[in-house]
């Protein structure tokens, strides 16, 4: 831009600040302000009262699914990203944890464990009672959760037992709350105690105040949209940088084979993506963020 051209165009420059700056600070972060994530206190207790709510218009589900990785290189630095596995494409992790997993190797399997996906949900929520945070109350977020609380979603909607009678806790009129209770176990956030209280009528059945809380509801479609993910070669790259040194070998033991293989992987074409990071959750519990289901992937996914 020339000086005069500058001086002719400052009358707007501010508006043209200020609306890049509301683009900024709309933007999701890891302060993602539509987010709620129970309080614990210095013991790691905590308790809440949530509701889960149904989907938004124009969505299917009133959950959505993804997995991230999150773990430290003998680099000194993080790898905290999304899987692209989430979207059902070739993601440069899972692809090395597979050759770890599979080769034969104990010392392999730990790093990939290490370095294995977790798997989160997230739904729509109304905040009924947090203690900690009373503001909070009344309001709708979006809650990020693992496999335990989605497991409790599931039992009640599918009962094991004759005289259980299946309840959508997604229900405005018909569902139920869902009591959160949080503690410390072995160092992770445990939720086995969390239950679903009785069928109850959100508000009452207050249509009114049920409507304002449905047009409030927020998307679910950007954790799983292909543009809210770095691509295949962005992610190979930050990879090599936390790795450092060992690379793509994922520093492997043994076998020459194996990270021979692991050093061949990453020819896939690269989808012109862009990325937005999503805050890191919680882990719920030792057993309780895919471990079962990520190393099944590895060793699926070295097989293809």
């Amino acid at each position: 831009m020339s000086f005069n051209t500058l001086k002719q165009n400052r009358a707007s420059s501010i508006n043209k600040l200020v609306e890049a700056a509301e683009k900024i600070n709309t933007a999701k972060t890891y302060g993602d302000d539509r987010l709620w994530s129970p309080a614990v206190d210095k013991a790691g207790n905590g308790y809440a009262i949530i509701r889960f709510l149904p989907a938004k218009e124009g969505e299917d589900l009133p959950w959505v699914r993804f997995w991230d990785h999150g773990f430290k290189g003998p680099t000194g630095r993080w790898y905290i990203e999304n899987s692209l596995t989430s979207i059902g494409q070739p993601d440069p992790v899972a692809e090395i944890n597979s050759v770890l997993w599979n080769s034969g190797n104990e010392k392999d399997k730990e790093i990939a464990r290490e370095r294995k996906r977790r798997l989160h949900y997230v739904s729509n929520i109304l905040v009924v009672s947090d203690p900690a945070n009373p503001d909070n109350e009344g309001k709708v977020f979006l809650y990020k959760f693992g496999k335990k609380i989605f497991d409790k979603i599931m039992d009640i909607m599918q009962p094991q037992f004759q005289d259980e009678t299946p309840v959508n806790p997604f229900d405005f009129w018909s569902g139920a709350n869902f009591k959160l209770k949080i503690r410390n176990f072995e160092g992770y956030r445990n939720y086995d105690k969390s239950e679903f209280d009785g069928v109850s009528e959100l508000f009452g059945g207050d249509e009114a105040k049920l409507e304002k809380v449905y047009n409030t509801l927020y998307s679910l479609k950007d954790f799983v949209d292909p543009s809210s993910y770095k691509s295949y070669a962005d992610l190979k790259r930050k990879l090599i940088e936390v790795l450092g040194s060992e690379a793509l070998a994922g520093s492997m033991t043994e076998e020459r084979s194996v990270t021979a293989r692991a050093e061949s992987i990453g020819k896939t074409t690269e989808a012109s993506l862009t990325y937005t990071e999503v805050e890191s959750p919680e882990i719920d519990s030792k057993d309780d963020d895919g471990d079962d289901e990520s190393l099944s992937y590895f060793a699926k996914l070295a097989q293809g």
